[in-house]
């Protein structure tokens, strides 16, 4: 400990070099050096660790010059794994810092050097604009052998199953990086951001549900709040799925995916492969039997194909009371899950089994994982035989788990009070978390705060045709700047108005409306947001 006054002493004279004030690159390797190995006392943590340390620090060179600092954060347990976390210190720093979020069950860092969920191409991501970015795996290591983000391995300890579905990791990360940020600087940073989509969007509303202050503003895209809810009709699906005759192919996935097109397309007055008009948007898959119902062919759905599909996209409930006081899951709308553009993250391509394809949709490997690891914590357990419907033996455990995973605290008023803002955005097209869940969460903190009072602190936006983290190739790849947006609402106190969204892929651009508002096109060039107007 002895070590720390005299490291603190040697950035802080380093600090107007590391701030861009200074002579060029002379101190800052130095000082990016210095912080290697160095201790991370647990004090500085408002959440209990055995403290950490610094392994690793090292100058980066290229576009944005900065210090990459590697740390691992000890746990309490023993047997729980590490932290491991990983800070940017740009040269040129703004004087503000950005934590990332991250995806599915976590277990890698954040690239510290990305943009925000949807965000715009040629606009710099926080790092290349001057923001120390920091992130965590959320305190356990992805298998290297198993799918990018569907390792749930962790969750038989309970430590760093409270990591990664509390949000632990993310306080205990962010104090650790601020920590960091103020030694290598000499200062704090002025405002402090957090941006995730996904997972990421769930623990963004963590942050500001659990620690109001901890965050001046929060981007909070395509969120899994309810966790737990959400795996339930997942689990559902997966029992629906698997029987035999019920899975619909990739080729009747992609009739689907067109007829419902085709359908309501022109709703919002042009034709443009885009359903803007989400909310009038409506199609009965029976249009699609074959005769007599039995399965004749790629032109056409059998019953069993019917039932299955209307089930994704209807609202489940279950008939028991876990703690999360949680009642259901709101469905799919029928654009998720049915375009074969992207079909790993609704049906897939493959029927679940006990023995989970890795063909099959990602949400139902996400359901395996979570019955071996985090409800029966014995991965003999296959995905079949557990019934979400009728659970038996482990409703206990699984009335326990929502605790932890449905992160459904709608009262945002101390958020509010330390001057928090917060940017909810979900595609209308999303095929893994449905849009429906965050109207559903935006409605509660309507009826907690007011309509008036959430409009001071909350906006929230669907983009018509985008789908989940823009995967594969969506109707409509959005990008935004949500966080120049974000920026000028807290630092300037102008809130967000007339914003516009870019589809980065087809070069046209769209009103971003306020829910429950969508964008009519009246008159003038289909590809340009002012021949729209939002409207509900």
């Amino acid at each position: 400990m002895a070590r720390l006054p005299l490291l603190a002493a040697v950035l802080v004279a380093s600090a107007a070099t590391l701030a861009g004030t200074g002579p060029a690159a002379a101190a800052t390797a130095p000082a990016c050096a210095a912080l290697d190995r160095l201790t991370i006392p647990a004090s500085v943590m408002s959440l209990p660790t055995t403290g950490g340390r610094v392994t690793s620090a090292a100058l980066q060179r290229g576009v944005t010059e900065y210090c990459q600092v590697d740390a691992d954060l000890y746990p309490v347990d023993p047997a729980a794994p590490a932290i491991k976390m990983r800070v940017a210190l740009p040269t040129a720093w703004n004087r503000k810092a950005m934590m990332f979020g991250g995806g599915g069950f976590d277990g890698t860092i954040p690239d510290v050097a990305s943009n925000v969920p949807f965000g715009p191409a040629g606009v710099p991501g926080p790092l290349a604009r001057g923001y120390a970015t920091f992130a965590s795996d959320s305190g356990h290591r992805q298998n290297p052998a198993a799918p990018p983000s569907l390792d749930g391995s962790f969750g038989v300890n309970d430590e760093a199953l409270a990591n990664f579905a509390a949000g632990d990791a993310l306080k205990k990360t962010r104090d650790a990086s601020l920590y960091l940020i103020r030694l290598a600087y000499g200062k704090k940073p002025a405002e402090v951001y957090f941006a995730g989509g996904s997972t990421g969007g769930r623990e963004a509303l963590v942050a500001a549900q659990r620690w109001p202050a901890a965050f001046d503003g929060v981007i909070s895209a395509y969120p899994a709040w309810n966790n737990l809810s959400e795996i339930l009709d997942l689990g559902y699906l997966t029992q629906v799925l698997s029987r035999p005759g019920a899975f619909p192919g990739p080729a009747k996935q992609t009739l689907l995916y067109d007829s419902v097109v085709d359908a309501c397309d022109g709703l919002d007055g042009v034709t443009d492969k885009v359903v803007s008009n989400w909310a009038g948007c409506r199609f009965d898959p029976r249009a699609l039997r074959c005769p007599g119902g039995a399965d004749t062919g790629p032109s056409c759905l059998s019953d069993l194909q019917i039932g299955a599909v209307t089930a994704m996209a209807s609202p489940f409930r279950w008939p028991y009371r876990i703690a999360s006081g949680e009642t259901g899951y709101p469905g799919f709308p029928f654009l998720s899950g049915a375009d074969m553009r992207t079909p790993f993250l609704g049906f897939g391509t493959t029927a679940p089994a006990d023995l989970m394809p890795l063909t099959s949709g990602y949400g139902m490997q996400y359901w395996d994982q979570w019955v071996k690891y985090f409800l029966t914590r014995d991965p003999r357990y296959g995905p079949l035989e557990v019934d979400p419907r009728r659970p038996g033996a482990w409703l206990g455990r699984i009335s326990a788990l929502s605790a932890v995973e449905d992160r459904n605290n709608a009262d945002l008023r101390p958020f509010a009070r330390a001057g928090g803002k917060l940017i909810l955005l979900h595609g209308a097209a999303d095929e893994l978390v449905s849009p429906y869940s965050t109207s559903d969460y935006y409605e509660r903190v309507r009826a907690v705060a007011g309509p008036r009072a959430t409009g001071e602190f909350l906006r929230y936006y669907v983009v018509p045709g985008a789908n989940h983290a823009n995967f594969g190739t969506p109707a409509f790849v959005a990008g935004w700047d949500s966080l120049s947006a974000l920026e000028r609402w807290i630092e300037s106190g102008q809130s967000p108005r007339g914003q516009v969204v870019t589809d980065v892929a087809h070069h046209r651009t769209r009103p971003l409306c306020e829910y429950p508002g969508w964008p009519r096109y009246r008159a003038g060039d289909p590809d340009l947001a002012s021949s729209f107007v939002c409207t509900r």
